[in-house]
């Protein structure tokens, strides 16, 4: 699913309706930053938002995601094309969150015989008990940046309060306390501080 093609789409259709991101926002009670958001292409509508939109822009919902306006013969064909791009996304975040899983584990595992080595192999000298020790946190640090990143950028993370699903920046994910399958973090759409859902389609 093209996320710049169907910005454009949006930002086309807002414009032959002559209604300006700010309107077209209270229209649906969302911010106009929102909006700019989806016109950029740095994501899409959330579901619950779709049908408004749609209804808001004269068209339906497969061509919103198709980003074009849809002749009724290739309808059925979009439509299919549409739900199998919102699987394979769906399974390759599913994919990235394993592998971030399994990095993460192989650097601690890493570190713990570093320091296993470190601290039983007695004929080692300090200089290289130090080195293993320094090895293994760094192979630590470089597996959970990687699952950092990993993580982040699979999927998003959805508002309690309004619903809004966003990617929030490295700074904000890093630095938000987090369950399993939460982070605590600030919605861009109505600015309120909630422990938002981990979803794995935008």
């Amino acid at each position: 699913m093209d996320q710049i093609k169907t910005g454009q789409f949006i930002a086309k259709l807002r414009k032959e309706k002559n209604l300006t991101q700010r309107q077209l926002a209270e229209k649906l009670s969302i911010s106009d930053k929102t909006v700019s958001k989806w016109e950029c292409g740095k994501g899409l509508p959330e579901v619950s938002l779709m049908i408004p939109l749609c209804e808001e822009l004269g068209i339906n919902v497969n061509e919103l995601l198709s980003g074009e306006r849809i002749p009724e013969k290739s309808y059925h064909e979009k439509a299919e094309e549409n739900i199998m791009s919102l699987v394979r996304e769906k399974e390759e975040n599913k994919k990235k969150l394993i592998i971030s899983s399994v990095v993460v584990c192989m650097g601690a595992f890493t570190m713990f015989v570093c320091g296993m080595i470190a601290g039983l192999v007695e004929t080692l000298a300090a200089p290289v008990r130090i080195m293993l020790i320094v090895f293994g946190f760094l192979i630590v640090a470089t597996g959970i940046a990687v699952a950092c990143v990993l993580d982040r950028d699979s999927g998003t993370f959805e508002c309690r309060s309004c619903g809004q699903r966003f990617v929030p920046t490295m700074k904000e994910y890093i630095f938000s306390t987090h369950g399993l399958t939460t982070r605590k973090l600030k919605c861009p759409n109505c600015g309120k501080v909630t422990n938002c859902k981990k979803r794995l389609t935008k």
